[in-house]
């Protein structure tokens, strides 16, 4: 090449530019025609049409589950089993029968402690006083002290404690002589009352005797005792028998007729009805002298008392038990009262003071 010339390049027609540029989009229009394909369908005419394609939304992230612990072994497993409960024996603790004071039903209810579940409080003994402010009874008849109704009151006020009234029933030396004496149990003479021990008696087939005993059990449900224990609920069994006038009616029908009454009495209160029955009487069944007859007595009382040894407890219980049972009546338990606990009877009692 000679120096001082260029390579000649020529001059470019604008056709040829035009015709690739030309070329090129017909290029970019098949490929998009052939990246279109897909997306192109046809209705039942056979007429295509574009179906875009449906909008794809990303799928809901699933939760986060968290691992599973598994606890370590351990080396030993300790099953504990809870024992059941046992209920407590059900202990009773009698007072000496005299008029109340705080002072001394606190030193009774120290030495009690938590052993005795209820305590039996002497209302009426077997002389006939009376050891509570009573409206109904004889005047003579009431012995007390000050600071009794405030005793009394926190006895029956205890919710833990099961109040209990002792009742002596017939034998009373006060009330035979209110009203013109219309009450006392009296010999064939008709003018002399019955004495037994010096202590005269109430007639159980007199109107009069049964309203006078019902109006002090009224008074001593009102106190707030939870039971009324009656006692000396029979005719009496000593003295010169065969000088009473029993009257026209089998005596064993007066003793229901005072029972029932007492129970009517009663109802209202909600008080439990119970009885202290002579061992005899459980052991025979009846009692002639008295008129007590153990069918009748489980048929008037919730529970039932006997004075006797342990050794004897449970043949008690089983005799009235056995009586409840064939007479369909409302017996629930027999207590003994006991002068002292004793391991061969395991069951309920009570425990007599130390003085009786």
């Amino acid at each position: 090449m000679a120096r001082g010339y260029r390579t000649y390049r020529g001059r470019t027609s604008k056709g040829k530019v035009a015709l690739a540029v030309l070329l090129v989009f017909i290029i970019l229009a098949a490929l998009s025609a052939l990246a279109m394909q897909r997306y192109i369908a046809y209705d039942e005419n056979g007429t295509p049409f574009f179906r875009l394609p449906e909008r794809q939304t990303d799928p809901a992230p699933e939760p986060e589950v968290p691992p599973v612990q598994v606890p370590e072994p351990a080396d030993s497993l300790e099953i504990v089993v809870p024992e059941p409960e046992v209920a407590p024996v059900f202990q009773v603790y009698s007072l000496t029968a005299a008029p109340l004071t705080p002072a001394a039903w606190e030193a009774a209810k120290a030495e009690m402690g938590d052993t005795f579940g209820g305590v039996v409080v002497t209302l009426k003994d077997a002389g006939g006083s009376v050891y509570f402010a009573s409206q109904t009874a004889a005047e003579k008849a009431v012995k007390t002290v000050q600071g009794t109704t405030e005793a009394l009151g926190m006895i029956t006020g205890d919710e833990e404690l099961y109040a209990i009234a002792r009742f002596s029933c017939l034998p009373d030396a006060f009330a035979p002589y209110m009203n013109n004496n219309p009450m006392g149990l009296k010999n064939k003479t008709n003018r002399n009352m019955f004495r037994s021990g010096g202590v005269t008696w109430l007639d159980p087939s007199q109107p009069a005797s049964r309203a006078y005993l019902c109006g002090l059990v009224r008074e001593i449900a009102e106190l707030g005792f939870d039971e009324i224990l009656l006692t000396d609920t029979g005719y009496p069994i000593q003295g010169e028998l065969d000088t009473i006038n029993y009257g026209s009616d089998p005596i064993e029908g007066n003793l229901s007729l005072l029972w029932q009454d007492l129970l009517q009495t009663l109802e209202p209160y909600g008080v439990k009805l119970s009885m202290e029955l002579p061992e005899s009487v459980i052991s025979d069944g009846q009692e002639a002298a008295s008129g007590l007859v153990l069918a009748r007595a489980v048929s008037c009382a919730d529970r039932v008392y006997a004075v006797t040894e342990p050794g004897q407890a449970g043949i008690l219980s089983n005799l009235v038990f056995q009586a409840e049972a064939v007479a369909e009546n409302r017996v629930q338990d027999f207590l003994p009262e006991l002068a002292a606990p004793d391991p061969s009877w395991d069951g309920p009692f009570l425990l007599l003071p130390a003085a009786e």
